[in-house]
């Protein structure tokens, strides 16, 4: 897949620089054109109750709510300058959206028009509303298409050189690897990693799928690594990762259900929770 219209969501935190060098950079490495949305919901204070207790009345309620809006409204103006002057640095073609409403649907709504949407990693240090804070779940479930994952610390100024794949014989895998050829470049070192249970025999799970990327004109390598149940699969796809200095990790996302993954803490809450490098996730 050729990537040519990427959505970059920004919230008004102190990432979103960091953010927008990213997604500049690989809009502008492939040719695509940047869509910058800020969902105004992100904007609110992170506690509403807290920001409205002093308003009791009805009158007095909507007219704190509308303070609130034209806030949100006016920080939003800021953001998207500060996009546009990007644009203009990087010599990228783009526009600007709001998005009213909740947060989830409105990135997914988005999302769907677009190759790939590029977000932050929820920041501890940056609280945001209620709604917001299950955000990257809600638009990987309902969007459709992949998203590229950063994590709220470092920079990422080039991706898609050493890429690590995380492979399982599943739907949301196998489109995760067909998402990201758009982002792996001609040259780039992949590594197609499967982590398989002791015990499991000597086979290579991922050999086929790295022939596959082979067939795409891919240096690929396959790797097994072993797990005795003592090491979550997420903390060893992460530091495999390290090991190998990868700029990207490709993976499905909820190849269980979403309740099965909140029961039992599977590999996709672990790795959005401690991700290190960017990650293209899809489901």
């Amino acid at each position: 897949m050729r990537l040519r219209d990427l959505l970059l969501v920004l919230d008004g935190s102190a990432r979103d620089a960091a953010r927008l060098e990213t997604a500049l950079e690989l809009a502008r490495t492939v040719g695509a054109h940047l869509t910058g949305l800020c969902p105004l919901e992100l904007l609110l204070p992170a506690d509403l109750a807290f920001a409205l207790g002093g308003y009791p009345e009805a009158l007095a309620l909507q007219s704190a709510v509308e303070q609130l809006q034209d806030q949100a409204n006016a920080r939003a103006a800021t953001i998207e300058a500060e996009f546009r002057a990007g644009l203009a640095r990087a010599g990228v073609n783009g526009d600007w959206r709001t998005a009213p409403g909740p947060v989830g649907p409105a990135i997914a709504a988005a999302a769907r028009h677009a190759d790939l949407t590029v977000i932050g990693q929820d920041d501890p240090d940056h609280r945001v509303p209620p709604a917001g804070r299950h955000m990257i779940e809600d638009v990987l479930l309902a969007a459709g298409r992949p998203l590229l994952l950063l994590p709220y610390a470092g920079r990422f100024p080039a991706i898609g050189r050493n890429v690590l794949i995380a492979w399982t014989p599943t739907r949301e895998a196998a489109r995760a690897v067909g998402d990201a050829l758009g982002l792996i470049e001609p040259a780039a070192q992949v590594t197609v990693l499967t982590v398989a249970r002791a015990g499991g025999g000597d086979a290579v799970p991922g050999a086929e799928i790295a022939a596959h990327l082979a067939r795409h004109g891919l240096a690929v390598t396959a790797a097994r690594s072993v797990s005795d149940g003592q090491i979550h699969e997420a903390d060893m796809l992460l530091s495999y990762a390290a090991d190998l200095g990868a700029d990207l990790l490709v993976m499905g996302g909820y190849g269980h259900s979403r309740v099965r993954e909140l029961t039992l803490g599977g590999v996709t809450r672990s790795v959005l929770r401690h991700m290190t490098l960017p990650v293209l996730m899809s489901h």
